[in-house]
Order: structure tokens, then sequence, then C-alpha cells
């Protein structure tokens, strides 16, 4: 049985879209569902990584497995699905080749991809991190 379609989530809110200062919370700054749906999403083990290679070119699984190193196939599998159920990467292919891309929708988050990427190598330079993160340091 297939799935039924889901309308795609609007910024819609009683006092317009984004709420009533444009930026998805209310006017006291309060719990926005929109923003912690958002940053769940893309905080999810991998998720981001994956956005940053994709946020570059789009990328066949094999190539987007190279350049991830440390990432399993199962997981590339669940987050490549989650993004795409989502809306924000499709799949595209023709026979054997299968490339996955950002959607329209999915390269509005090239502009948060990148100041993440800028915030953590500033960090990174803060704390004078010289290993990769992750190790253990002896």
């Amino acid at each position: 049985m297939a799935m039924p379609q889901v309308p795609q989530a609007t910024m819609e809110t009683p006092n317009g879209p984004n709420g009533p200062n444009g930026s998805g919370s209310n006017q006291d700054g309060a719990y926005c569902p929109y923003f912690h749906h958002a940053v769940e999403l893309i905080g999810r083990r991998w998720t981001g990584v994956v956005l940053l290679v994709l946020s570059r070119s789009p990328q066949r699984y094999s190539r987007l497995r190279e350049q991830i190193p440390g990432l399993s196939d199962r997981l590339l599998t669940e987050r490549l699905n989650e993004l795409e159920g989502e809306g924000i990467v499709e799949r595209c292919g023709k026979q054997s080749v299968t490339v996955y891309r950002l959607t329209d929708f999915g390269q509005q988050l090239v502009p948060v991809i990148d100041a993440i990427e800028s915030f953590a190598h500033v960090a990174a330079a803060r704390i004078g991190a010289v290993e990769r993160p992750g190790r253990n340091r002896a």
C-alpha cells in the first residue's frame, strides 16, 4: 500500500508566516516547534556531514561513503532516507547510476551548513585544537 502524500510543513502560524516577528518563535522568544524539529533533524548523528558533502555537489552513494569515513552503510542509508522523507534530498538516477542531491528546499540549508562549518573552524582555532574531533587524547 502506498504511503499517502503529506504536504510539506509550512511556517504558517496564527500570527502569520514564521510567527509575528518573522523568526518562527513567539514575540517573547518562546519555544518554536518548527525550529526544534529543524535543529533535531540536522543535529542527528552524521546528518550535518552528509548535508555538507551534498551542499558541495550531487554525489553517488559510493562517493558519499568515501567522503565520510566512519559512517556505516546502514546509517548513511538511514540518514539519506530521512532527508529524502523531509524533502531535503532527492535520489536521481537512470538505470544503474543513482545520485543524491539537495532539492530546491534543501538548498535553503546551504548558508546554514556553511555558517556551521565556519563556526567549527573558528571554534577549533580558538581552543587550539590540533586533533580531529572525537579522537581520544593520550
